[in-house]
Formats: structure tokens, C-alpha cells, sequence
């Protein structure tokens, strides 16, 4: 069976089916009509997080962790001409964007609905038509206390140079809590604040500091030559949206060995692997130099997963995080060996500010936030966590009215 092929998202092939548009253009009626769906999707009850258009389904919204169908009068239900004409008012005005999605088949930009909402885009070509998922990114900046951060983190603001790297798997919140560091240091100091970002999320004002954002493409070709510049653009802090590639790595480590704060994001589940995937980068022949070039210019690493609450009200964050110290300073130079690794630093670090994701996840389980299964499914360590949860266990359990032939404790633990 041969392969097809997405067509361009040229003219537009449907207009979306909705309330009539006052325009008689039909690109603009089709904006028109999308507008109206976008508000109409992300005004659902509950917080919406994300928006997926895909062939063959309904218009569907992300509300805590489950994908909810909304029922869009005439979009009952998407063909390829739905999804192909949202492709092309999406894409409209941005050339780059229409030009990736057209030789590369997919596109990452950013869309906004005047006066209304702001979403991160990624157009993808999927079995011979187009799908899209949308990012809602909310209007106003987060704060620590909105977001629940850990209040050690506000040391970041104090650093005066040195690599913070936020990290997670895709929609664990990382832009929201860089966004917020970096409106804490932009509330708290006086400097030059540059952030890179692909697309630009969250619109930052000017407050003591005078903050300038570059979007990929848009304002420069690539992470690594607009890093590159802001090295001569005199800024104290510099957002990295992603260090995508060995070239952005070895600028953003060159620019926090050269006075400047930077702050980036990987794609890693916690700060072992974070370390891992940096190393792995370069030849092996380099891995010393780098891991002592690592060593001396880390900060902080915080990794973050979301968690579904018991209540079922949404999701609370789950943030490991890894500090600058003698001890992990070592391991990171000398590498995880003889019984040594970053994670038992981590777990006794805590007078240090350190923590890790199953400390997080018994704090949880303990105060009621999650359930306890929900924490096993996300734990580093499911065997720790029982064990570390025994008591409470125990505790609910004679709590409880006894079952017949319950067959005693419910806490097993798994052999290896």
C-alpha cells in the first residue's frame, strides 16, 4: 500500500462550519469562525491545557490529564478539510512556519486571538492530512505562590552566574516555572534581562529590570546564534527556551563561565538523566572536560512532573531538585560510581535545600494531595516509596473497617 501524501495547507479547503462570518474573504471568514472555536473550547468548565484537532475526532481539550470531546455545532466531528483549513489560518502569517510544515511536515509557532488568548502551536502532517495541538499559555505571569514552587528556588534570583536548568517531560510546566523565576528576578533586581524562545510564551513586562524577548525565526535563526549575540548584548540573565544541540550547550556553558545567568530547559525526567543527556552530547574523547565544565558551572537542577490530585481537581507538582554543592559537584566531575550517585546526594541534601521526587511523593501521599497508587505510578523508586510509606499504610489500614479474609497488609514489596 503506497504512502499518502498531507497536501500544502494553501487555499483554504472548508470553512469551519460555525456561526456565519461578517467577512466575505473566506481566509479571514475561516480566522473568523476558528476564533470562535478557540473560545469556545477553552471556556469548557475546569482548566484547559491543551486543544487537539485531529481527523476522525471531535474538537478535544486537555482537563486534568484526560481528553475531553467538545461539542463544536457542525465540527461534530473533524475531516482532513477541517484540520487542513485550520493549518492555513494558523500558518497565514507565518511564512517560516507554512515553509516547515511544507518541506518538514510539522510546524512549531505561536497563535493568538486578539484581546482573548495566547497558544503555543505544532502543526504535524499525520497519515495524509493534518493534525494540531494547541498549548494554551496563560495571560498572566505565574508566581511562586500561584504555582506552588519551592521556596528555595528564589535563591536563583541571587545567583550572579552559573547554568539553572528546569526539566521534565513535555507539559510538566517547565515554561510556567521559568516564567516565574524570571519574573521574581525581574521584581528583585536591576539588570539586563534576554530571553530566546521558540516560540515566545508568557509576555514579560519591563519591571526593575528591562527584559528583551527573541522568538525563533521570527527574530533569529536559531538558539544557538542568537546565544551567541547576547553575549555582546550585555545581559546579566539569559533565557535559553531549549538547549537543543551541542552548539547551544557549549555557548550557554562559554556565557555562565563569562559572568551571565543562564536559565534553560532539557527534556529529562530527573537530574541524573539531565546530566547524562549533556554529557552525551559531546564525543567521548571530551566527556572529562565537560563533565568539569559542568561541575563548576551547574547551579541548580529542577526536574518537575505533574501529579493528578485525589480530588480529581487538577494536577500538583511533583519538583526534584538538585543544588550546587561540594559533594554534587564531585559526582558530577568524577561521574555516579562505587555506590555514589546524584540521587542518595540529593535525598540526604535536604538541610541543603535538596529534594527528591519520592520525598515530594510521600509528602503527598501523607498530607492527602495524591493517592497512594498515583504516587507509585510516578516514583523513582516504587520499593522506596513503600517502604518509606509503611507506617501510613498501616496507619490507614486500622483506620478502615477490617475486611474478611483480607489476607493482612496490602503493601507488597516487589522483588527484583
Amino acid at each position: 500500500m503506497s504512502q499518502s501524501t498531507a497536501p500544502t495547507p494553501s487555499p483554504v479547503a472548508s470553512p469551519l462550519p460555525t456561526v456565519p462570518a461578517q467577512s466575505s474573504n473566506p481566509l479571514q471568514a475561516a480566522t473568523e469562525n476558528f476564533h470562535r472555536v478557540l473560545v469556545a473550547m477553552t471556556s469548557v468548565e475546569g482548566r484547559v491545557s491543551d486543544l487537539i484537532f485531529s481527523p476522525g475526532r471531535p474538537p478535544q481539550v486537555e482537563l486534568n490529564s484526560r481528553l475531553t470531546p467538545v461539542n463544536i455545532p457542525g465540527l461534530e466531528m473533524l475531516n482532513p478539510d477541517h484540520t487542513s483549513t485550520i493549518a492555513t489560518v494558523l500558518t497565514q502569517n507565518h511564512r517560516v512556519a507554512a515553509e516547515s510544515l511544507k518541506d518538514f511536515g510539522a510546524a512549531d509557532l505561536s497563535y493568538s486571538v486578539p484581546n482573548y488568548s495566547r497558544f503555543r502551536v505544532n502543526i504535524f502532517k499525520q497519515r495524509g492530512s493534518f493534525a494540531i495541538v494547541m498549548r494554551v499559555i496563560n495571560s498572566e505571569i505565574p508566581n511562586f505562590d500561584k504555582l506552588h514552587l519551592p521556596v528555595q528556588l528564589k535563591q536563583i534570583a541571587e545567583l550572579k552566574n552559573g547554568i539553572v536548568l528546569v526539566t521534565g517531560p513535555t507539559g510538566s510546566g517547565k515554561s510556567s516555572t521559568l516564567a516565574a523565576i524570571i519574573d521574581y528576578i525581574n521584581e528583585t533586581r536591576y539588570d539586563h534581562i534576554l530571553t530566546i524562545e521558540d516560540p515566545i510564551e508568557f509576555m514579560h513586562r519591563h519591571k526593575n529590570c528591562t527584559i528583551h524577548q527573541r522568538e525563533l525565526h521570527g527574530d533569529t535563526p536559531s538558539f544557538s546564534h542568537a546565544l551567541r549575540a547576547a553575549l555582546r548584548q550585555a545581559p546579566k540573565v539569559i533565557l535559553v527556551g531549549e538547549m537543543r544541540d551541542r552548539e547551544t550547550i557549549e555557548i550557554a556553558m562559554e556565557a555562565s563561565e563569562t559572568g551571565h545567568l543562564v536559565l534553560s530547559t532539557l527534556h529529562t525526567i530527573d537530574a541524573s538523566k539531565t546530566v547524562d543527556r549533556i554529557i552525551g552530547v559531546f564525543p567521548k574523547n571530551e566527556e572529562p572536560t565537560i563533565r568539569t565544565r559542568l561541575s563548576q558551572s551547574f547551579r541548580f537542577i529542577v526536574s518537575q512532573r505533574l501529579i493528578p490530585r485525589l480530588d480529581g481537581t487538577g494536577r500538583v507538582a511533583a519538583i526534584e531538585i538538585l543544588k550546587s554543592t561540594m559533594r554534587t559537584k564531585e559526582y558530577l566531575e568524577k561521574g555516579e560510581r562505587d555506590g555514589k550517585s546524584l540521587l542518595d546526594a540529593i535525598r540526604d541534601g535536604e538541610l541543603e535545600g535538596m529534594q527528591s521526587f519520592d520525598q515530594v511523593l510521600e509528602r503527598y501521599v501523607r498530607d492527602g494531595s495524591i493517592a497512594l497508587q498515583t504516587a507509585l505510578e510516578y516514583a523513582t523508586n516504587r520499593n522506596n516509596l513503600l517502604l518509606a510509606l509503611r507506617d501510613w499504610e498501616e496507619s490507614q489500614r486500622k483506620t478502615k473497617t477490617p475486611m474478611p479474609n483480607s489476607g493482612g497488609p496490602s503493601i507488597q514489596i516487589e522483588k527484583y
